[in-house]
């Protein structure tokens, strides 16, 4: 199968993608819902977050909210994200609200 990921030493690919020129965001987390103010490229597939708080996360379009009934995602971990593209409708956007006592901000890293 032909790929455009790098290779390792035994011809495996490895799934790696380069962050995108532009696609870095980051949303302060409060008790408010919040959202990336900039939507995700069309291109976008993958993005990566991290949170400096525990938060709650949602994906979904320009008016998506999130609530303490959406995913929680942990203080202090990198983590890659599929938000579909191509047959399967695309997230353009992650709405964030914190699940802790402090305020923060997730970074979201698009990928390509």
């Amino acid at each position: 199968m032909t790929t455009f990921l790098p290779l390792d030493s035994t011809g495996r690919a490895i799934p790696a993608l380069r962050l995108k020129s532009g696609g870095a965001h980051a949303v302060s987390v409060g008790a408010s819902t919040a959202r990336n103010s900039t939507g995700f490229d069309s291109e976008t597939r993958i993005v990566s977050l991290y949170a400096t708080v525990p938060v709650y996360i949602k994906t979904g379009d320009s008016s998506i909210t999130a609530t303490t009934s959406d995913h929680f995602f942990p203080a202090g971990v990198y983590y890659d994200l599929a938000i579909g593209g191509g047959p399967v409708k695309q997230a353009t956007n992650i709405a964030v609200l914190k699940a802790g006592a402090e305020n923060g901000t997730l970074y979201i890293s698009e990928k390509e």
